[in-house]
């Protein structure tokens, strides 16, 4: 006789649980608290939500399951609220000033009884919360800054670093400490360096940069019997200038990274030290670090030395200028630069062979399309283009990679503590969801339960003339895991690489500037020892739960050094985990204004007719990318037609239960801008025609002609004309299916 278990002690068991998370808002008023143990997180429905607000850390109690099956809560306690101030528009109704937030997640608007100050109805302000909500009523603020209009220039940048807390005022003792420094490197400076100022070290960056923090210079040499290369890669030396733990040091810790706009740069450093003295600016003496690498023919490095010395940049190029010189070494670019071609030249054979190692070891490189807004001097759009990425690009990015990776080797064979720059193999779940969808689209290739780097490359390479590449290849992105900064090394996966670090970006990245403190500790033969520098905002909350599972409490018959390093071992671990969060948040700060820019730009072409390419499928409907805008947009699901389709996740398309049609990643369509909204920063459009006449079109649902789409498109009125910009991110669905470059970026120069 089978008894059935009995399960209600445990389900009454998991009921009664308490458990603490951040609270997430979601704009359609319910929210969600993040629990950061792994198990899914706990649904709030929207009377939950009343007395809470994003971001506030609380602790729930789980009362049973929604209607989705997912453990629904009730709030028993707020632990703790780190919002103070909420940026918004201004609203009077019936008499009462109100904030509407920009951040949608925060689903109440603000009280404000003391009225709007210096501000006007449809203004942007900063409002400071005085009261928190409650279950019967609504949050109170005081206004403490005016922004103004929606539509000022530059206004979407000034609320997108208040909405992500991105810091963009330096402290007063930052400045004061940056002022105190020298205008130029003094001779007292140059002390125990080495003389490289008559190497004709060279920069090469974009035509907009202004800081410069790498310089290159190449020259044949014998390695042994055989040909190969001496490179050296001289990185401006911005730890002589910021000591550990001062002024300078604490804020640029808080930022972790500069933040890149459209138009507007948010620096890590003061400007004294990013654009005038860490800068390698041409014809002036500046301070570095040098990487002096000996590279073989074959791509490998041979050896390699870390040195601080003193150089001066004989130019400044631009990778436009370095391209027309590799492409045409008899033309106008050569003849301008013929003291620097033998050099230049040399650093294009190092760069080949580089190339071929890299190529050997099967890193993975997926060509992606990345935009750029060209705005005019007022800033207002132009036009949209893609970033070209030419063969001084890849040369510039070859060399850094080979100094980051002398760097992380140079760490570890001195046993010292730093940074690493971590990417982990893909998890078991993601290798089997590709699996399916290989086997589903009858691609012969697989994936090993191990795989490895060339295991990815080999697929791209062989799917690369199939119609349906650019489907595999987004597929093959989404399988790969979150690049991030540890203490411990796991090797870089996409890379290819056993140890990695970031070594060439002192100026706008602070591992980069922890790393160089730390080699010049190993070179003098001193300890390194962490600041106990702050973790202040939301970047940290967002992975402090990390810290706790991954680093455990020293054993009590630990020595007192192992307990010494575990400490050490500990501040790294959160510095990494801060810097990792900000260097994300600052990536979600730059898409929103992107975005934000993007449907601004669109607003002028409601109506009009283009072609595209769909460039990622969801179960409510296809995201289309204009062929002429590279501006993207979603076909909703009830704009195919009158068929029902659902989506097949493994295939990643959408197929029609009665016609048999499918859309998937590749697909080309021609579609009709229909409505902007920018307040979510959203692009409709609806489906005009298929660009393959063959294939079966679906109905249309509306019945409508083209000409009465048209029409009704450019009478809707333009949502967010009158309303401040309020910023949503896309769902997670849709940042997952579009995918991501896991490679090390290309956010600036590809280092």
């Amino acid at each position: 006789m089978y008894i059935k278990k009995n399960t209600s002690r445990s389900n009454s068991r998991e009921f009664l649980k308490e458990i603490e998370g951040q609270v997430q808002g979601h704009r359609d008023g319910h929210g969600f608290v993040l629990r950061g143990d792994g198990q899914s997180d706990i649904f709030l429905p929207p009377n939950e939500m009343r007395a809470v607000l994003h971001q506030d850390k609380v602790r729930v109690r789980i009362t049973g399951q929604d209607r989705k099956g997912r453990p629904e809560g009730h709030v028993l306690e707020i632990v703790e609220r780190p919002v103070r101030q909420l940026i918004g528009r201004l609203l009077q109704e019936s008499g009462v000033w109100l904030l509407a937030p920009e951040d949608k997640r925060f689903g109440q608007d603000v009280l404000l009884p003391q009225g709007p100050g210096e501000g006007k109805a449809g203004q942007v302000v900063v409002v400071a919360l005085t009261e928190a909500p409650a279950l019967y009523g609504q949050p109170v603020g005081k206004v403490i800054e005016v922004l103004g209009e929606v539509d000022d220039p530059g206004m979407e940048i000034e609320i997108a670093v208040r909405k992500y807390s991105v810091p963009h005022v330096f402290s007063e003792a930052c400045l004061a400490a940056a002022e105190a420094l020298p205008e130029k490197v003094l001779a007292k400076d140059c002390k125990d360096r080495v003389d490289l100022r008559d190497v004709p070290l060279v920069t090469i960056d974009g035509e907009d940069a202004r800081d410069f923090d790498d310089a290159v210079y190449c020259e044949s040499a014998k390695i042994g019997r055989a040909k190969g290369w001496r490179l050296l890669v001289a990185i401006a030396d911005v730890s002589h200038y910021v000591q550990n733990g001062n002024a300078i040091d604490v804020d640029a810790y808080d930022r972790a990274t500069s933040v890149y706009f459209p138009r507007r740069v948010i620096p890590m450093l003061p400007e004294k030290l990013s654009n005038g003295l860490c800068s390698l600016n041409p014809e002036v003496d500046r301070l570095c670090l040098v990487c002096d690498m000996l590279i073989t023919a074959e791509g490998q490095l041979h050896a390699y030395q870390f040195y601080p010395a003193v150089m001066n940049s004989h130019a400044r190029l631009t990778y436009t200028e370095v391209a027309a010189i590799l492409g045409n070494t008899r033309g106008p670019e050569a003849a301008q630069r013929a003291a620097l071609l033998p050099h230049l030249l040399d650093l294009h054979g190092v760069y080949s062979a580089l190339l071929k190692a890299r190529e050997a070891r099967g890193a993975v490189d997926f060509d992606t399309v990345e935009t750029q807004i060209v705005s005019d001097d007022a800033g207002r759009i132009e036009k949209i283009v893609p970033r070209q990425r030419n063969q001084a690009h890849r040369l510039i990015e070859e060399c850094m990679l080979a100094a980051n990776v002398s760097a992380a080797d140079f760490v570890l064979h001195n046993q010292r503590m730093a940074l690493f720059r971590v990417h982990d193999k893909p998890s078991v779940e993601k290798i089997e969801i590709l699996r399916t969808y290989l086997k589903a689209l009858a691609i012969p290739a697989s994936i090993s339960d191990h795989p490895s780097a060339a295991e990815f490359q080999a697929i791209a390479k062989a799917t690369h003339e199939r119609p349906d590449a650019l489907q595999v290849h987004t597929m093959l992105l989404r399988s790969m895991m979150q690049a991030m900064y540890t203490p411990e090394n796991t090797g870089h996966f996409g890379l290819a690489y056993d140890a990695y670090t970031h070594f060439t970006s002192p100026i706008r990245r602070y591992p980069d500037l922890l790393l160089h403190r730390v080699i010049k500790a190993i070179l003098t033969d001193k300890p390194y020892i962490l600041p106990a520098l702050p973790t202040p905002g939301e970047a940290q909350a967002k992975l402090a739960k990390r810290l706790a599972e991954r680093v455990t409490a020293p054993k009590s018959t630990a020595t007192t050094r192992s307990r010494v390093k575990q400490a050490q071992m500990q501040g790294w671990e959160a510095a990494g985990l801060h810097c990792s969060a900000n260097e994300r948040r600052a990536d979600e700060a730059s898409r929103d204004v992107e975005a934000w820019l993007k449907c601004k730009y669109m607003r002028d072409y409601l109506g009009e007719e283009f072609q595209g390419t769909v460039s990622a499928v969801t179960s409510f409907g296809l995201f289309v990318t204009l062929d002429a805008m590279y501006v993207e947009g979603l076909v909703h699901i009830s704009e195919l037609g009158g068929d029902y389709f659902r989506f097949d996740e493994m295939r990643q398309e959408l197929r029609g239960e009665r016609t048999g049609v499918r859309y998937a990643i590749g697909t080309r369509m021609q579609v009709q801008v229909s409505r902007v909204d920018l307040d979510a920063r959203r692009i409709d459009f609806c489906l005009v025609r298929d660009e393959d006449e063959a294939a079966p079109l679906p109905q249309r649902g509306s019945g409508r002609s083209r000409a009465a789409r048209r029409t009704a498109a450019l009478l809707q009125p333009q949502e967010g004309e009158a309303e401040v910009v309020k910023a949503v991110k896309k769902s997670k669905a849709v940042t997952a299916a579009k995918g991501g470059k896991t490679t090390e970026g290309s956010r600036k120069k590809g280092k």
